[in-house]
């Protein structure tokens, strides 16, 4: 199976909240491997982990913004 890859020049919030979609939709092990794959490149293990440990897209969002103002 091919894996699907997005740009690295996304939108992030667009990216953290597909990849919260796909996370939480996801049935099987396989389904969260292909998940993590597809969004690794854009939002990086740590930010994946915290959606599927469950952090919501919009805290992670806003810790985001609120670190780019210090």
């Amino acid at each position: 199976m091919e894996a699907i890859r997005v740009p690295l020049a996304v939108d992030y919030e667009l990216a953290i909240r597909e990849a919260e979609k796909a996370l939480s939709a996801a049935r099987t092990a396989g389904d969260i491997r292909d998940a993590w794959r597809k969004y690794n490149g854009a939002l990086g293990h740590r930010t994946l982990g915290r959606l599927l440990l469950g952090k919501s897209a919009a805290e992670l969002i806003h810790r985001r913004e609120s670190a780019a103002e210090d």
